[in-house]
């Protein structure tokens, strides 16, 4: 269960503000006060904070938009731009949740008096978590008509997509102003008023408005008059906390992530791995800059014997590899057989290990070439063997022929020794 508090900005700076803490189930968790908007710096402790600004200051309009996020934003001002007196480079848009009614509802507020409220808020040390309009604390209920009538002002919502709010005048003539009388047809659905009204209001107004609500009774189908001994702020406060309203804190207004507060619990951390990370560079240089050093030499040592046995190659040895095995062969090829049969031995070994389905049947050797004749459940297994005893590069195995017998497949395979 989450508390907020939540505070009702007076119409200026040498107005009183007003704040109560509410849960987000609809249970006050304090009593209203009312006193300079420092001392409700005191009650914030870990609560978001919910601010109603005047409602007088703010429009409600509704738009049919089907964007979203930053698009939305950017489309709000010319999508109303009709609809709003000032221009609109001079206004604030914000979006809330859709209606029922697919529509969207938009609050429209000037600048200049965004910046005069967060500048009073900034003052007294409270950062808000959101920022409503006080009119959105009357909630949209269903098929009613909604009225909050308090301090000379009345605040209306039809239920549907309707929001407005009027000074010094009548609850009779707010429903007027909507069309919410003298209207026959007294079905309810999509375009049509509701017959049904719901009040709050406090005992003096009650009392002076006591013949609008005799004629009212008798043009709608049921008034039901709410009272608000504690004032408005508890009614609205519960609406608010609830998740209703529309949160003028978007866009350049929004809420800004602060990148060095979330970097700064991993500084450290940070710190160390980039220590690390430079120090495995640094030791990677070392082992480089040996290694070459050590290839250096051994490839001058190299030279220096190929001269001995070779003393009238003064060309560039390019290939160390290719120019031993040219000196071995130069030295006649059948002392070179052992170092041929036996190593690939070794190879073929381990590749029919690794297929123990296969079993050898003979094998020769002639000329550098050796010659095996094996039997195998089916191709790819010896197509397996062909790979094994190639992939070590020194060697290079083919399939010479296939017969199948029986369930075995009886193969030839040769190996010689890799060409440089």
């Amino acid at each position: 269960m989450a508390e907020f508090l939540v505070i009702r900005l007076g119409a200026d700076a040498a107005s009183l503000a007003s704040w109560i803490v509410v849960d987000n189930n609809g249970t006050r968790r304090s009593p209203p006060v009312t006193g300079v908007l420092q001392e409700a710096a005191s009650d914030v402790r870990d609560r978001p904070v919910i601010v109603l600004v005047p409602a007088s200051e703010v429009s409600t309009l509704t738009v049919d938009l089907p964007a979203r996020g930053a698009r939305l934003r950017a489309a709000l001002p010319f999508a109303l731009e009709e609809q709003v007196a000032d221009e609109i480079e001079n206004l604030h848009f914000a979006s809330g949740k859709r209606l029922a009614s697919g529509r969207l509802p938009v609050a429209v507020v000037a600048r200049d008096k965004m910046a005069e409220w967060l500048g009073r808020l900034n003052d007294a040390g409270i950062v808000p978590a959101q920022l409503i309009p006080e009119n959105h604390g009357v909630a949209l209920v269903p098929n009613t008509i909604s009225l909050l009538v308090a301090e000379g002002q009345v605040m209306f919502n039809d239920g549907v997509d309707l929001e407005f709010v009027m000074q010094d005048v009548r609850p009779s003539d707010v429903l007027v102003a909507a069309g919410a009388l003298g209207d026959d047809d007294t079905s309810e659905g999509p375009g049509k008023s509701s017959r049904h009204l719901l009040v709050y209001c406090e005992p003096g107004d009650e009392q002076k408005f006591e013949h609008d609500w005799t004629a009212l009774r008798s043009e709608l189908d049921s008034v039901d008059i709410n009272l608000l001994p504690d004032g408005v702020l508890p009614r609205l406060a519960v609406t608010a906390a609830s998740g209703a309203g529309v949160n003028l804190l978007q866009g350049r207004y929004g809420e800004k992530t602060d990148v060095s507060a979330l970097i700064r619990p991993w500084r450290y951390a940070a710190m160390l791995l980039l220590g690390l990370a430079f120090l495995g560079i640094a030791t990677k240089g070392v082992d480089f800059f040996r290694l070459m050093s050590e290839e250096t030499a051994l490839k001058e040592q190299f030279i220096a014997e190929y001269r001995k046995i070779r003393p009238d190659d003064t060309g560039e040895v390019l290939d160390p590899l290719g120019t031993v095995t040219s000196i071995r062969r130069s030295f006649g090829g059948t002392a070179s057989a052992p170092a041929v049969f036996l190593p690939s031995l070794q190879q073929l070994a381990t590749a029919v290990r690794d297929n123990s389905e296969a079993e050898i049947q003979a094998i020769g050797y002639r000329a550098g070439v050796v010659t095996v004749r094996l039997n195998a459940p089916d191709v790819a297994t010896l197509d397996r063997i062909q790979k094994s005893v190639s992939a070590s590069r020194r060697f290079r195995a083919s399939i010479q022929s296939t017969d199948r017998i029986a369930d075995q497949v009886n193969s030839r395979i040769e190996i010689r020794e890799a060409g440089p």
